[in-house]
Order: structure tokens, then C-alpha cells, then sequence
């Protein structure tokens, strides 16, 4: 019996582990936004592109959205969802290039740090410096 709730202890931790991780958190986070971002894309292309590329579309007197080729083959809601995707591939491009072009400026303005062992040396002979000053001055003084 212990046994067996130390395994559920031990599966409860490492899932709190994993589910409160950073990395866990922001894809929610993201997901949770890109749902949001893709309603506010097709309502875009429902209420602004689609009703300007109608005209075109219509030849029939049709709506956009309701023209079917044979029984239930709903092509206008098909062409929304190209239309959809290719705003969004569109934007995530943009975003992504514009994040690129940020990381490499903050690349070259950030100065490498330098380099630990290199300061605890230029310490370590400051101190044996003042160390070898202070035992010849007092040296001086005893003879």
C-alpha cells in the first residue's frame, strides 16, 4: 500500500513538475491567444476581404460562402479558410522576421560577458600584488 501511493505521490509531483515548467505555461498562454487571434481573422475575411472579392466570386448572383459544387461540396466556405490561413501565414511571417531582426540587433549591442576565471585571476594577482607590497614594506621596517 505504501507502495503504490508513493508511485501516485511521485507521478502527482512529477506532473506538477512538468505542467507549472515555464515553457508548459506559455504554450497555454499562446495557444489560448492564437484561438483568439484566429477568430479575429475570420471575421475579417467573412466581414471585410470576402465582401469586397464577392462581386468577383458572384458571377452567379450567389454568396460567397454559399456556393457548392454537386451535393454539400461547400467551396465558398473552402476559399474563407484559404483566405484565412494565408493572412495568418502572413502575419506569422512578418512576426517572426521582425523577432529575427530584433535578436540579431540585441546580438551585436550586448557585449560578450566576460569570462569568470579571467576576473578571479586578475583578483587572485591584485591581492598577491598587495600581499607582496606589504610584506616588503614590513620587511624594510624590521631591518
Amino acid at each position: 500500500m505504501a507502495r503504490a501511493r508513493r508511485r501516485v505521490g511521485g507521478f502527482f509531483r512529477d506532473f506538477q513538475e512538468f505542467a507549472f515548467k515555464g515553457n508548459v505555461v506559455d504554450l497555454a498562454i499562446a495557444v489560448i491567444i492564437g484561438a483568439a487571434f484566429g477568430k479575429i481573422i475570420t471575421s475579417f475575411v467573412e466581414d471585410v476581404v470576402m465582401p469586397l472579392i464577392n462581386p468577383i466570386v458572384a458571377l452567379s448572383g450567389k454568396d460567397w460562402r454559399t456556393i457548392t459544387i454537386g451535393p454539400g461540396i461547400a467551396i465558398g466556405k473552402f476559399l474563407g479558410s484559404i483566405v484565412d490561413f494565408a493572412i495568418v501565414a502572413l502575419i506569422l511571417f512578418v512576426a517572426i522576421q521582425a523577432l529575427q531582426k530584433f535578436k540579431r540587433q540585441e546580438e551585436v549591442t550586448t557585449d560578450p560577458p566576460p569570462d569568470a576565471n579571467l576576473i578571479a585571476q586578475e583578483r587572485l594577482t591584485g591581492a598577491l600584488d598587495r600581499l607582496t607590497n606589504t610584506l616588503e614594506s614590513r620587511s624594510d621596517r624590521v631591518l
